[in-house]
């Protein structure tokens, strides 16, 4: 599976774990979550069935504020937001936007690449403490 822009990796865990796991570890970074929406739950609450599929939003304005003040269009795009999902075949994943996408998307320059490349380390780093058994 590919999508522009989009990473996703898979998790050696379930979706609930994995979403926990990366709740936790945005919180203990200083993270502030905005919101936990369950799609699959609300699926359920028109009838319709839905595999596992949360959305989690995220953010901080440190990192995201110096890019909105380079283009206020990314603040589309942010706060941050991470998908868990369950695929066809019964495989977790996580997904992401990659923050360097986001930034071509907007025009963001190279006054931009600073804090894109932290959000990207930081964001590289959280999936991978939340989907990983033994982190790289």
């Amino acid at each position: 599976m590919s999508v522009e822009g989009l990473i996703s990796i898979p998790s050696d865990f379930d979706p609930k774990e994995t979403m926990d796991r990366l709740e936790a570890a945005l919180r203990a970074n200083g993270v502030t979550i905005f919101a936990r929406i369950d799609h699959a739950a609300g699926a359920a609450k028109v009838g319709e069935d839905l595999r596992p599929t949360e959305l989690l939003i995220f953010g901080n304005p440190k990192g995201g504020t110096p890019l909105m003040q380079a283009e206020q269009t990314i603040g589309i795009d942010l706060p941050l937001k991470a998908l868990v999902w369950r695929d066809a075949a019964g495989k977790t994943w996580l997904s992401y936007n990659e923050p360097g996408w986001l930034a071509e998307r907007h025009g963001l320059g190279a006054a931009a690449a600073g804090p894109v490349a932290n959000m990207a380390a930081m964001l590289h780093g959280m999936a991978n403490k939340a989907a990983r058994a033994i982190n790289p």
